[in-house]
């Protein structure tokens, strides 16, 4: 049984794969917050943004995984024959994401990306697997395509420099949102000047009205 709280056709909005067109598949439930306002303070992760408790009109439960791809793959545009390409997330994408949904995707022709907080041990099969750790959190994922730290986190255990020894292809740093953005997105720019591994990655789809 799979619970999804949100299944949607965008345009991805962040990171190295910023503006390519994507089905998120949105995964209800997360290791470092219940995702319930009342939890937020005792939660490991305070900062997230994003609403991924129960289960949402554009979701559902799916007993299988072939039923969970179908309803993916129903989510595609068919007007031309570009690759198609699915984004899981959450939540924590890796509570849930197992084998036989990752070849259910791929029978329906998707390319597989996973959004995750690096907790947890990934399955084989993922084409792009992007990283984004959370301060006092262990990271078990410590190679893949990208990470993307949202930045700045108070704690030093998030400090970028912390990271670039990790397996990865792209480091992407992330102006945090709230009452700060402006000030946090200044001192994520002069980072990445300072730090030239590191590349911007801004949350276009807020910038753009986009879901």
């Amino acid at each position: 049984m799979y619970a999804v709280k949100e299944i949607f056709y965008t345009l991805q909005g962040e990171g190295v794969q910023t503006g390519r067109p994507a089905v998120f598949c949105r995964f209800t439930g997360c290791n470092l917050w219940t995702g319930h306002e009342q939890d937020r303070d005792r939660a490991i992760c305070k900062f997230c943004d994003t609403d991924f408790a129960g289960v949402g009109p554009d979701g559902g439960r799916f007993a299988t995984a072939e039923e969970l791809a179908a309803k993916v793959a129903a989510a595609w545009p068919a007007r031309d024959n570009a690759a198609k390409y699915v984004v899981c997330t959450g939540g924590e994408p890796l509570l849930q994401l197992d084998a036989p949904l990752i070849d259910a995707f791929h029978a329906a022709g998707f390319e597989l990306g996973v959004e995750t907080n690096g907790t947890q041990a990934a399955p084989a099969g993922i084409d792009w697997l992007c990283v984004s750790p959370k301060a006092d959190a262990p990271v078990v994922l410590t190679d893949g395509d990208e990470l993307k730290l949202v930045y700045p986190q108070s704690e030093p255990a998030a400090q970028p420099e912390r990271f670039t020894h990790l397996g990865f292809r792209h480091f992407s740093l992330q102006p945090m949102d709230g009452p700060a953005l402006a000030e946090n997105t200044r001192r994520t720019v002069q980072y990445c000047l300072n730090h030239p591994r590191w590349r911007l990655s801004l949350q276009t789809h807020k910038l753009l009205g986009l879901r």
